[in-house]
């Protein structure tokens, strides 16, 4: 007999894999299909001799799949037009005003001023007192030929440098530009990222309208500051691995096949660790992707770390599932060393590249400072690399030990109930002034998220800890994986000044929480009608009130005119003030 159809748990970070989309018709096997509700256990027969078939292993390791050619026109148009109207949705939110205020907010007095200083020396120079008010005015003669001690890497600076060529570095939308683009790519990148782990164009499109509408997002993207540049390339990197995922278990069933030959048995020694899968692309990609991420700010380790083990885990699985019986040995042998030198290597190597200023020029801060100091047993490393080393190490202890206070420092713990949002912007106006029409009036700059995005993401998020415990759910487990890269690591710094803004760096994964939750409350193709309109319901009122609260926020983020009486409606906590 054939194999029935499978439904295949993984171990660690992974769970059933064949879920189909909310739209999918029940399998073939009978019964009502999978969903992300409650995925299937493993349940299957299948003759030996049909075991090992591309067929069978593709069955096992990826499950239902539908066939790009064979599904209608319209939804494969829609697979990709949903996203892009999230993301025009988010560049409205986004681009709109984006140069309001005409002058510098928080900390774009570093970022923004360091992007020109690379535009004209490729590194960082120092800038003469009150040169902020020059700077606001389009005179960059603070500019000194000094360099200037900083402690963040160069990708996040050429990034705003970019929209700074493009549109002047008087502009204040081209200091900003770079900011808005990437915030508005990253709507679309997340839309496809939750169609493809949730096998559903509606997930997807309901993925990129909440980050859209986020205010967190929002701000992050409306003012020049690094960690939107962190959060985007992390997603790229996320995005990339999770391609690898299945572009691995492919090549694994191709290859396991191939050697079962016609008679559909593999020889028992090739199933002892199974066959190598070559250089996997999608984890070179990767590689570049959290490169960038470190080299904007360190903090981008931890999402090397977490997606490089993670993707690992996802290989033990796969040969497990395949039938490799010393799949835990043979994921480290034959998939983890190629996993490393495809993700880490290339990564140092990326973030050497974005350097490059520095290297190139002559007198950038600590350039010379191997010179100056003699190696004894570290002669053999080039001068320049140990400058850079000893460069680096001062950094280090710089962001270990800050812990200067701040009206706005918020503790990690914080973030998760939106404690203390950082004020970017505040400028008060009397009556007649600026359009204001009552006695006081306020333009604000808040980086406060939608409240009900962010406390059902985290309620959202430690629901996932029971999903992935109890159903082994392999996406619950990538989800909570780029949480926890975000978010975990600032715990063990309670002294450090840090701030809510850092957590924009997790908040995609956030986003999926949630949606992963609303489809489980949509249920699955095989509930009766009244379920699914029970859960139709209940999501479409999540949506349309987080839609409804952010245009009630929105001022908030975009800097524009409003009755101070209206501001004080929109500070729920006392620590929002």
């Amino acid at each position: 007999m054939d194999c029935v159809q499978p439904h295949a748990t993984d171990t660690a970070l992974a769970a059933p894999d064949n879920v189909p989309p909310a739209e999918a018709a029940a399998p073939a096997t009978g019964g009502p299909a999978p969903s992300p509700r409650f995925p299937a256990g493993p349940r299957w027969v299948c003759d030996p001799a049909a075991a090992f078939t591309r067929a069978a292993l593709t069955a096992r390791l990826l499950g239902t799949r539908f066939s790009w050619r064979t599904t209608p026109v319209g939804l494969r148009l829609w697979f990709w037009l949903g996203p892009a109207l999230a993301a025009v949705l988010a560049g409205v939110l986004r681009f709109v005003r984006l140069g309001q205020p005409t002058s510098l907010v928080f900390d774009e007095t570093y970022y923004v001023k360091d992007a020109y200083s690379y535009l004209q020396s490729g590194y960082e120079r120092n800038w003469a007192e009150k040169a902020n008010e020059l700077f606001n005015q389009g005179i960059f003669t603070g500019l000194e030929g000094t360099a200037e001690y900083v402690v963040h890497p160069p990708v996040g600076k050429w990034m705003i440098a970019f929209g700074m060529w493009l549109f002047g570095a008087d502009s204040t939308f081209g200091w900003r530009f770079t900011a808005a683009l990437v915030g508005t790519l990253s709507v679309f990148i997340l839309a496809l990222i939750a169609q493809k782990m949730f096998r559903s164009t509606t997930l997807g499109v309901l993925a990129g309208l909440l980050y859209a509408v986020d205010g967190h997002a929002i701000v992050q993207s409306r003012t020049s500051l690094l960690d939107i540049f962190v959060m985007f390339f992390a997603l790229l990197g996320f995005g990339a691995v999770l391609m690898d995922r299945d572009d691995g278990r492919r090549r694994l069933a191709a290859r396991l096949s191939a050697l079962a030959g016609a008679d559909g048995r593999v020889p028992g020694r090739d199933l002892l660790y199974g066959p190598w899968l070559g250089i996997r692309w999608w984890r070179l990609a990767a590689g570049i992707a959290l490169g960038l991420c470190i080299g904007t700010k360190w903090s981008g380790l931890f999402f090397l770390a977490a997606f490089g083990l993670m993707s690992v885990l996802w290989d033990m699985s796969a040969r497990r599932i395949a039938g490799i019986r010393h799949w835990v040995v043979a994921a480290v042998w034959k998939d983890g060393l190629l996993a490393f030198v495809s993700m880490v290597p290339v990564a140092a190597a990326t973030y050497l590249a974005s350097w490059s200023g520095w290297f190139l020029s002559k007198d950038a801060y600590d350039r010379n400072w191997a010179a100056e100091n003699p190696a004894g047993a570290w002669g053999w490393v080039p001068d320049s690399l140990r400058s850079l080393w000893h460069y680096h190490s001062t950094a280090l202890n710089f962001h270990t030990g800050l812990s200067s206070d701040h009206p706005y420092k918020a503790n990690a713990w914080s973030w998760l109930v939106m404690g203390r949002p950082t004020s970017y912007y505040v400028e008060n106006y009397e009556n007649g002034d600026g359009g204001c029409g009552v006695d006081k009036c306020t333009a604000a700059i808040t980086s406060l998220g939608n409240p009900l995005i962010w406390w059902a993401g985290t309620l959202a998020l430690l629901f996932l800890v029971g999903v992935w415990i109890t159903q082994r759910d392999w996406r619950a487990g990538a989800i909570l994986c780029g949480f926890a890269a975000g978010f975990v690591p600032w715990l063990f710094y309670p002294e450090r000044t840090i701030f809510f803004f850092y957590a924009i760096a997790y908040e995609p994964f956030m986003i999926l929480a949630v949606v992963l939750v609303l489809g489980m409350v949509l249920g699955r193709p095989g509930d009766p009608p009244w379920r699914k309109q029970q859960g139709a319901l209940f999501a479409g009122l999540f949506v349309v009130l987080a839609v409804a609260l952010s245009a009630y926020f929105y001022p908030l983020w975009s800097a524009e005119i409003i009755t101070q009486d209206y501001w004080r409606q929109h500070m729920w906590l006392p620590s929002w003030i």
